[in-house]
């Protein structure tokens, strides 16, 4: 085993699980009609927020109706 692909090995995991994330959130940003402020600005905090920015938006960002 290379040492150079130990690294890939251990963050792979976290970038997909990343990758899934912002899928799912944006695609829910997009399907429901109201959010707790403008929808612009969640998607910016979703897209660039990395990994913690699709978890505020589920915790903070929808509005149960």
């Amino acid at each position: 085993m290379d040492f150079e692909s130990i690294p890939w090995m251990l963050i792979l995991p976290l970038l997909v699980i990343q990758l899934i994330l912002i899928l799912v959130a944006i695609i829910d940003l997009i399907r429901v009609s109201n959010t707790n402020g403008p929808k612009w600005l969640w998607a910016l905090i979703i897209v660039l927020g990395n990994l913690i920015g699709p978890i505020i938006y589920f915790i903070v960002g929808r509005r149960n109706e």
